[in-house]
């Protein structure tokens, strides 16, 4: 079987190498580049010392390897879709559409057509069910991935291999520091891959500027104080505010006039909600509900986040409608809700929010 593993240099994927060389594969290492660099003078995030390691693990286990540019693709596929998102006053979700698009996407139509898998570092699991194969959640509760991967489709995730989902993360440092893999003690990546060290304002900053609002108490309609722009907050946030008297949270934005309305309180009613609208909704191997009408029973998550949430959902029209038997706080217009059976194993599908 010809395999290709995506390795990055961290800790997780080296150690998907080995755990394909110990299965008596012999997997070709592909290094994909989607960094910023010679973007209005922005650094890669895809860095040297990323390289050096990916090739340490080349070299120790006897595989080829390949560095790929998929940066145009990257840039008009996903960083366009983050910018167009936050201008229309959304919550985008990038490292899900790297994913679908770009990892699974351009580089599959590229290079993967040539191997019968592709192998990655995520935290996540395949299972067979009746002849067909499902995205399913990872061994470890806490590091499971597959909030991000709920956009590949049916082709996809039958191609997909991961080789640490049965672990712990805890085992898969061990395996590194065990086999002297210099990715042992490494930190896990933290934030948007494409920004790198750039901080996610200053990003936001160089595509729409800066543009003074207020920031206004949803309660009573108090001007509390401004802001630069709506673009820079979403929906359930609480750093960047800089107001007295808190903790203060995001609850709505006016796009239009570029108002920002927060409320005071951990526990404040307006930051909560038990209603989800989910549009343009995809399921990743097969619709389990078809035409049978009324409510179904599910497990879900509007972020990735260790807790599921448990409720039901039900079609309207074009839309699938949660019902939570929780609160929810930060309900994000533009964010993916991802749908688990209710054992919470096996990933069903997921849409886009809507108000």
């Amino acid at each position: 079987m010809k395999i290709a593993a995506l390795v990055s240099g961290g800790v997780d994927s080296s150690v998907v190498v080995h755990q394909l060389k110990e299965a008596g594969y012999d997997p070709v290492i592909f290094y994909i580049r989607i960094g910023m660099e010679d973007r209005n003078g922005y650094p890669d995030c895809s860095s040297e010392e990323d390289i050096e390691i990916t090739a340490f693990i080349a070299k120790k286990y006897g595989c080829r390897m390949e560095t790929v540019s998929l940066q145009e693709d990257y840039w008009e596929q996903v960083v366009g879709y983050t910018v167009n998102a936050v201008r229309r006053g959304l919550t985008p979700n990038p490292d899900m559409m790297c994913n679908k698009l770009i990892k699974f996407g351009v580089f599959e139509d590229k290079w993967g057509r040539d191997f019968d898998r592709i192998a990655t570092g995520h935290y996540a699991t395949t299972s067979g069910v009746n002849g067909k194969i499902f995205l399913s959640t990872a061994a470890d509760k806490v590091k499971d991935q597959t909030y991000f991967l709920g956009q590949v489709d049916y082709l996809q995730v039958s191609k997909l291999m991961f080789p640490i989902g049965h672990l712990q993360k805890q085992e898969v440092r061990a395996i590194a520091a065990r086999e002297g893999l210099p990715s042992a003690t490494r930190k896990d990546s933290q934030g948007i891959c494409f920004l790198g060290k750039i901080n996610y304002n200053d990003f936001i900053r160089r595509y729409l500027g800066e543009r003074t609002g207020e920031i206004i108490e949803l309660e009573t309609g108090k001007k509390l104080g401004e802001h630069k722009g709506f673009w820079f907050y979403t929906i359930g946030q609480r750093k960047g505010l800089y107001l007295s008297g808190g903790p203060w949270f995001v609850i709505r934005k006016d796009v239009r006039q570029n108002i920002i309305y927060v409320s005071c309180g951990y526990n404040t009613e307006p930051q909560y909600g038990k209603t989800v609208n989910l549009q343009e909704f995809h399921f990743i191997t097969e619709d389990p509900w078809g035409d049978f009408p009324g409510e179904k029973e599910i497990a879900f998550k509007i972020r990735h986040t260790p807790e599921f949430t448990f409720g039901t959902v039900r079609r309207i029209g074009d839309i699938y409608r949660i019902e939570s038997e929780d609160k929810i706080q930060g309900i994000a217009a533009g964010q993916f809700g991802v749908i688990y059976d209710t054992a919470c194993r096996i990933c069903i599908g997921s849409g886009i929010i809507v108000n």
